[in-house]
């Protein structure tokens, strides 16, 4: 048994925290309670997360007194911490302070039961330093964290023989080997193991045991071909019908957002198997904000939407067909719709291609909403570098772009793929590699 005590942070990072510590003790200080308060009025996420903590704690009460304690439904108790000083009637870092007074707390509870290990949880690390310099226990709420290098790739490799490479090639399948788990669509490079170094590309069918062929895109995809084997997967995860989530992950300048828009162009108008298409991103900014934006919404949206034109402008130059059309007229038309996330919620986009673009800024709460959002006869796409964070409330393992990967990886419906070559050009890819 333990004694967890939680700080402001990881409510609001997520509400349903208190759950996720298993049979032990979780304490709330008071002080956590009154800064939960002073969000709720927000109309942004981290408002929506105190109004949903704050119910969750006027529900618990109905089975007992929260200064007492509630049992949760996992088996632990929940507790609000009244506030405490030290035996002198001071402050233990000094100042009055909220990190302050919960780190005085926590003291408290651990002079109470020696016995029973106290640890303060915190995404604060400023307070974690602190708490550790009085003697404190201190950790971060890693239970939605995935670190970069655990984080699923989507991609292996197999050596075989060229008999089997012959059968596959032929066959366009081939059984898999039982000694580990193959994911749904998770995609194979097959190598030959002779002088001739052969190889073939191919991905995990939806039963786990076999290899299928992948989308055959020499021809291109509104345009564009693809440079290496991970584009070629990445198209092939686009344009599968089966498919309705797609993760692309890569860093600057390997096309993530290109690929994802020529796949929704071929789609949606070509194929006319969607509506339109829907583009958003974070309006999150690299560097100090400019201020407040004069002009309509669209007039507002520009700024942060402008690498969405230019891939459009790209794809309208690339493809010089019947479908040829500039992206402002397509926007026009209605054909695509450039939005801001901050207006998805509440919403059901049924028979549409969405495109999220810099989805690594998103927290993992934001990107289920995103989900959530999808109706019937949708597609919907993320891309991301967990590297290029702008968002200061996520970071490169807890941010909702890893959350999805990791989840949805033995999912039949989902597929992810990690682009590792740059191709916008060589400048870019020294940059993005020494930089």
């Amino acid at each position: 048994m333990k004694n967890y005590i939680l700080d402001t942070n990881v409510i609001l990072h997520d509400p349903n925290s208190v759950m996720n510590f298993a049979e032990n003790h979780v304490l709330i200080p008071i002080e956590v309670i009154e800064e939960i308060d002073r969000f709720k009025r927000e109309s942004s996420d981290l408002g929506q997360n105190a109004r949903s903590f704050s119910r969750m704690l006027d529900a618990l009460r109905r089975g007992g007194r929260l200064s007492e304690g509630v049992p949760l439904a996992n088996g632990g108790r929940l507790r609000i911490l009244l506030s405490e000083k030290n035996g002198n009637g001071s402050l233990p870092l000094g100042v009055n302070t909220v990190d302050s007074r919960i780190v005085a707390l926590t003291l408290a509870v651990q002079k109470t039961a020696p016995a029973v290990p106290t640890i303060l949880v915190t995404k604060d690390i400023n307070l974690r330093i602190k708490a550790d310099a009085v003697g404190l226990q201190t950790e971060d709420y890693e239970t939605d964290q995935v670190l970069l290098t655990d984080l699923y790739t989507g991609m292996f490799e197999i050596p075989v023989s060229s008999e089997q490479l012959n059968q596959f090639r032929s066959r366009e399948e081939l059984p898999l080997p039982e000694d580990r788990v193959f994911f749904p669509n998770e995609y194979c490079t097959l190598m030959e193991d002779a002088p001739s170094r052969r190889s073939a590309l191919a991905k995990v069918a939806e039963d786990g045991k076999r290899l299928v062929a992948v989308y055959d895109s020499r021809d291109g995809v509104w345009g564009i071909k693809p440079r290496n084997r991970e584009q070629n997967f990445a198209l092939d995860a686009l344009m599968d019908e089966r498919v309705r989530l797609v993760t692309l992950m890569g860093k600057a300048g390997t096309g993530k957002t290109l690929l994802a828009l020529a796949a929704a162009l071929k789609r949606t108008l070509q194929d006319r198997e969607y509506r339109r298409v829907v583009v958003a991103r974070p309006t999150i900014s690299m560097g100090k904000e400019l201020g407040f934006l004069p002009g309509t919404l669209e007039e507002k949206l520009n700024p942060w939407m402008q690498p969405i034109y230019d891939a459009l402008e790209l794809l309208g130059d690339l493809n010089m067909g019947h479908e040829h059309r500039r992206s402002a007229e397509l926007i026009r038309s209605g054909s695509i719709v450039v939005e801001a996330l901050s207006y998805i919620r509440g919403r059901s986009i049924a028979n549409q291609f969405m495109v999220i673009d810099e989805a690594q800024n998103l927290t993992p709460l934001e990107v289920k909403t995103i989900i959530t959002r999808v109706g019937h006869g949708s597609k919907i796409v993320f891309t991301g570098d967990p590297y290029q964070i702008d968002n200061p409330y996520v970071d490169s393992s807890s941010n909702g772009f890893n959350h999805i990967v990791s989840k949805f990886r033995s999912q039949a419906i989902a597929a992810h793929v990690e682009l590792q070559k740059g191709e916008r050009s060589r400048l870019a890819e020294l940059a993005a590699n020494i930089l």
